[in-house]
C-alpha cells in the first residue's frame, strides 16, 4: 500500500449539494426554492401572516397570565429529607436551610428560598428555616420533634400604607 493509494471507506463522505449552479444540476435557478416572491429570498419573516385575514393567533381569545418576577422555589418533601439524613447528609444539630440542602446535594442551586412539601414520613427532628413549608408538612415535622421557622419577606413601608388605607376605605363602606 503507498500514499497514493489510500481511500476513504465508500460512502463515509457524502458530496454536498451544490446548489444554483445550472440547469443540468436538478438544482439550478430558482435553487430549490420555487418561484417568485418573499419566500424564495433569504430572511423570510411573514409568520403567522395570512394574507390580510385576521391571523389565527390574533383571533383566538387569550386566558390568564404570567405573573411578572415569579419567584421559583425549590420544593423539597418531607422523604427526600428524610432520605438525606438516614444517608448521613444533612446535619439534624444544625439549622437547615437553603445552603445546607444545596451543601447535601438536595437542592442544585439556591432559587428564591425552599418551599417544603407534605410528601412522605419524617421520623428524625429537624430545624428548618425555610421560605414556605404546607400545612401538613409543618404538622408533620413538628410531630417529629422539630421545628419550622417561616423566613418573612420584607414588606415596604408604602405598601403598609397603601394596604391601611384600602381597610379603612372598606371599614368606612361596611
Amino acid at each position: 500500500m503507498r500514499l497514493n493509494e489510500i481511500k476513504d471507506n465508500p460512502g463515509s463522505a457524502k458530496k454536498r449539494v451544490r446548489v444554483g449552479r445550472g440547469i443540468g444540476s436538478g438544482v439550478g435557478k430558482t435553487g430549490g426554492r420555487g418561484v417568485k416572491g418573499q419566500k424564495s429570498r433569504n430572511g423570510v419573516a411573514i409568520g403567522g401572516f395570512e394574507g390580510g385575514q385576521m391571523p389565527l393567533y390574533r383571533r383566538m381569545p387569550k386566558r390568564g397570565f404570567s405573573k411578572w418576577r415569579r419567584k421559583s422555589f425549590n420544593e423539597v418533601s418531607l422523604a427526600r429529607l428524610q432520605e438525606a439524613v438516614e444517608a448521613g447528609k444533612l446535619d439534624t444539630a444544625k439549622e437547615i436551610d437553603v445552603n445546607a440542602l444545596v451543601e447535601c446535594g438536595i437542592a442544585r442551586r439556591p432559587l428564591d428560598g425552599v418551599r417544603i412539601l407534605g410528601v412522605g414520613e419524617l421520623k428524625t427532628a429537624l430545624k428548618l428555616k425555610v421560605a414556605h413549608a404546607t400545612a401538613s408538612a409543618k404538622a408533620a415535622i413538628e410531630k417529629a420533634g422539630g421545628s419550622v421557622s417561616i423566613i418573612e419577606k420584607k414588606i415596604l413601608e408604602a405598601d403598609e400604607q397603601k394596604r391601611a388605607k384600602s381597610a379603612a376605605k372598606k371599614a368606612a363602606k361596611d
